[in-house]
């Protein structure tokens, strides 16, 4: 039912009633891509914040549950380095983000992939840790822990200042001081007490009590101190934290006006967890109090910093990359099942995006290592001139290298080998299944790099979805920003996701994908002929040529074998149609089902769907020949009603295929909506 303004009545007369306002439906963003891999930093192992795990405390207690995997929006590659770091781990990841951006893509999901080792001892480890100088916890030292595992970590800094102001008072004992009602002193607040005896001593508030004067109206408040001061006070500050950290690469952060006690609203612990990016608080301080080392509030740094296990001197130690340790299982949750409340690990972290429309996971498999950035550069000789070496420096194929222990030796896959293909294809295949059951993306694959035409044909045998679309061959990229100073192959399907987008903002979804230049990139991994083209393009495969004006995208098709679907852009319109229907009628629930809301109904729909007809989303020279919409008696009798339902038919024929593929409303009694085809 649609609320009218009251109407504001005066002398007499003749008002006029107030308009109905027209309900209308708009189309939802359909650009919105996730990538899923392996980066050296970024959100990983995240306490989870919910109904149950509330954030009215520090986020670190050792029984909060911790999501394995969390999916991050950023809107640039910038904004992405910032989080997860840039091209210096093994992962094929940041390429991928950093190719979609570059195709014109504006936001995409990111969802770093850790290994799970089924215990948790060992799932916590390979977080930097570290101790800050000056200051002292009533359970031990203060310790903050990177924010996420990896080596990064241990290039972290970290120091704690200190802020006083004056605190006005109106009296004082050795117990607590009487302060006027204006005064903002909350619960758990350091001060340094100044005594007549000149000394300096730190204690905090315990409580803070409001009461009425007895003398004159108004209110007063009472401070009690955590214990008493042994004389009256003659002064008293206000002593407030300032954490600055770095994470030695261009990062940093400063929080200021920190409470030192767990009673203060802004407890350094809580406010660490909810509002840094670079650091946790250890769990062994949150409900502590922090205590400067002296009363002068001066920090005494130490002149040199501790050394770690591996004698590195650091003030964070311990953190770890375990690349190797990550597995084909970690992309996945086998334990998650559609209608579970939370989302699941992996791409099952993914669940409840409900703007998420393609899906591309560049570090599925390795086919083999990227060249290892320290190994490119060649040392500075100062013995004299450089000459040229007679044999490169590097292997030809930069996929092809000597493995080491930070490379992603449990993903590695050849697809060279029979064996190791089959393992690929039914990587893939869970992918694919995994968005057929969301049915609200479509899942992009790259053909496995290195096969011959006869190995490619073999690879797509077993795929039959439109969820799916493959790209092929792998592409080349030289990045100026990349310590890895030599040409890097980058999924297709990564490029395919940036042009997706690109299209789907300048031309609507109903505009396929295909015929587009992709930028930036190098050389095409293989150059497919005219004869194997047209073969690939018959079973679906879409490829990029090598033209005059660059590199083309020449396709946009789906790896499905009904007909009606083998075009990318009619999948992703009903994908659309299906999203608006769910997102943009949820009103209709508790509404009266009469006659009424059926024929809103029907206006509602058909003026979107006319939309998209005059857009040219559907083919037919009328709106009768392009799409139908059904609300009425016929779908609706009294046995459905009865039943708290209202059942709609809409029917469009996308512009590529003849027939109409119907989509099947229901609204069920207890609110639930649903759209089927």
């Amino acid at each position: 039912m649609v609320l009218l303004s009251p109407i504001r009545l005066g002398a007499p007369g003749i008002y006029p009633y107030p308009e109905v306002p027209l309900r209308a439906l708009s189309g939802v963003r359909m650009d919105v891509c996730a990538f899923v891999g392996v980066a050296p930093r970024g959100p990983a192992r995240v306490p989870v914040v919910n109904e149950k795990w509330l954030d009215d405390r520090p986020c670190v207690e050792p029984e909060r549950p911790r999501s394995r995997t969390v999916a991050q929006a950023v809107e640039s590659f910038d904004e992405y380095r910032n989080l997860y770091g840039a091209f210096e781990g093994p992962g094929l990841l940041p390429y991928a983000v950093a190719a979609f951006f570059e195709q014109g893509g504006r936001r995409a999901y990111i969802a770093r992939i850790v290994p799970d080792y089924n215990d948790p001892p060992a799932n916590s480890g390979g977080v930097a840790k570290g101790n800050v100088p000056g200051v002292q916890t009533t359970a031990g030292p203060l310790l903050l822990c990177a924010r996420n595992e990896g080596r990064w970590g241990n290039r972290l800094r970290a120091s704690l200042e200190f802020s006083v102001r004056p605190l006005s008072f109106e009296r004082s004992t050795a117990t607590g001081l009487t302060l006027g009602a204006d005064v903002d002193l909350p619960s758990g607040a350091l001060l340094r007490i100044t005594l007549p005896s000149g000394a300096r001593i730190l204690r905090f508030i315990a409580n803070v009590i409001e009461e009425g004067r007895a003398e004159t109206a108004g209110t007063i408040l009472q401070a009690t101190f955590d214990q008493p001061s042994g004389a009256i006070p003659e002064a008293v500050e206000v002593v407030e934290g300032r954490l600055h950290l770095d994470d030695g690469e261009g990062r940093a952060e400063r929080h200021e006006r920190l409470g030192l006690s767990s009673l203060h609203p802004r407890w350094m612990a809580t406010v660490l967890c909810y509002e840094s990016q670079l650091i946790f608080p250890d769990s062994t301080w949150i409900d502590a109090d922090i205590l400067p080392d002296n009363p002068d509030l001066v920090v005494d740094t130490p002149p040199t910093l501790p050394l770690c296990e591996d004698g590195t001197p650091s003030q964070f130690c311990d953190g770890e990359d375990r690349y190797a340790d990550i597995t084909p299982e970690d992309f996945f949750d086998s334990s998650w099942t559609l209608g579970d409340d939370e989302p699941g690990s992996g791409i099952h972290a993914l669940t409840q995006l409900s703007d998420l429309s393609l899906l591309v996971v560049p570090d599925l498999y390795s086919p083999g290592p990227l060249t290892p950035t320290e190994s490119i550069f060649d040392p500075i000789s100062l013995a004299g001139p450089d000459f040229e070496r007679c044999v490169d420096v590097l292997p030809k194929n930069p996929m092809q290298g000597k493995n080491s222990v930070s490379d992603l030796e449990g993903l590695r896959l050849d697809p060279r080998l029979p064996d190791d293909l089959l393992r690929i294809a039914g990587l893939q295949t869970d992918l694919v299944k995994f968005a057929e059951q969301m049915s609200s993306f479509v899942a992009l694959l790259d053909v496995p790099p290195g096969l011959n035409q006869r190995k490619i044909l073999a690879w797509r045998a077993p795929f039959s979805s439109s969820y799916a679309a493959a790209y092929h061959p792998w592409l080349t990229v030289a990045r100026r920003d990349d310590q890895r100073d030599t040409l890097i192959r980058v999924p297709p399907s990564a490029v395919a996701a940036g042009i997706i987008a690109r299209q789907e903002l300048a031309s609507g979804v109903q505009h396929g994908p295909a015929n587009v230049i992709a930028a930036e990139i190098v050389s095409l991994d293989d150059a497919v002929s005219p004869a194997r083209h047209d073969e690939l393009h018959q079973l679906g495969i879409n490829v990029y040529l090598r033209e005059r004006d660059g590199i083309r995208l020449t396709a946009a098709r789906t790896l499905s074998r009904d007909p009606a679907y083998r075009q990318l852009s009619v999948r992703r319109l009903m994908v659309m149609l299906r999203r608006t229907l769910e997102q943009k009628t949820q009103w209709i629930v508790f509404e009266p089902n009469n006659s009424s809301l059926r024929s809103e109904v029907r206006h509602l729909l058909a003026g979107y769907l006319r939309q998209l007809f005059q857009a040219g989303a559907f083919r037919g020279a009328t709106e009768e020949e392009a799409f139908f919409v059904r609300c009425d008696e016929t779908l609706n009798p009294q046995r459905i009603i009865d039943a708290g339902q209202l059942i709609t038919e809409v029917g469009v024929a996308p512009a590529e295929p003849l027939e109409f593929i119907v989509l099947r409303l229901s609204h069920d009694g207890d609110g639930t909506l649903t759209v089927k085809e």
